[in-house]
């Protein structure tokens, strides 16, 4: 029988790397075959600008708004209230939803009060909070929180309770601590409910910020949007639009490859 060299690759590897590539490829022909069914559909109906922009005019006005900064300006202002209202948001989910988790009582106690709370559409909401917070950065960040703490904190809650109570007893025969069961077992064990929880959470915060905005602001991508759509300047609201688009597919991504990292024990078999 011939050996295999250590040099040659195994045929379902090469598979597994043809596919992946396929998908790497797949995603921006599909983008590319979307504008042009877009500037297609544009000149076939001859639509004016203001209705739907052909996509080169789209092109020229993000070159301008990016040459002249004002979308760098917006954009980063935006990203500023994501991480803000993200980083309050998760970690207020992440300690609370660790407790409900480990307590059926509390989590009977007010978890009508949560659910009550998550009824109530943000959009709704998010006047009040402007009219009862006079910092506008503060409201704005408070909102973006708001809007990702339900879907963070119940995956915290699926996750903390997914661990195995057999290897809690486990780690409690080798007299291991509150703190070595949760770096070790739990946080572990509930890793990848939690980071699917994150990656919802992310793609939430940009709706968020985008809310917030709506509602009352002088800056920012939402601001932007209501003032290219007051003023009829459709590029320019695709624009922003686009931007949100991207800074979201961002944010998964980054999501998504540190899943692959903090996750990797779970390809070794």
């Amino acid at each position: 029988m011939p050996k295999m060299t250590a040099e040659a690759p195994l045929p379902g590897a090469k598979a597994s790397t043809r596919r992946l590539k396929l998908e790497w490829l797949l995603a921006p022909l599909m983008l590319a075959l979307a504008i042009l069914l877009w500037d297609a559909l544009v000149r076939w109906q001859q639509y004016p600008s203001f209705i739907l922009p052909a996509p080169a005019l789209v092109a020229r006005k993000f070159a301008t708004v990016l040459r002249d900064g004002s979308l760098w300006y917006h954009t980063q202002l935006t990203l500023l209230e994501i991480f803000a209202g993200m980083g309050l948001g998760l970690s207020c989910a992440l300690v609370l939803g660790y407790f409900l988790a480990k307590s059926r009582r509390m989590e009977r106690l007010l978890s009508p009060y949560l659910v009550a709370a998550q009824a109530v559409p943000i959009i709704a909401l998010a006047p009040l909070l402007v009219i009862w917070i006079r910092s506008p950065g503060l409201s704005k960040v408070l909102i973006v929180a708001l809007t990702i703490f339900f879907a963070a904190l119940i995956n915290t809650i699926v996750g903390i309770r997914s661990v195995q109570p057999d290897l809690v007893s486990l780690m409690h025969s080798l007299q291991a601590s509150r703190w070595q069961i949760l770096t070790k077992l739990e946080i572990p064990a509930a890793m990848p409910v939690l980071l699917g929880g994150l990656k919802i959470g992310v793609t939430l915060a940009v709706i968020g910020a985008v809310v917030a905005e709506f509602v009352g602001a002088d800056r920012g991508l939402g601001y932007l949007i209501n003032l290219a759509r007051g003023i009829l300047d459709t590029p320019l609201l695709f624009v922003a639009l686009a931007t949100l688009i991207i800074i979201a597919v961002l944010l998964y991504a980054v999501v998504s490859l540190l899943e692959h990292k903090l996750l990797a024990w779970q390809r070794i078999q």
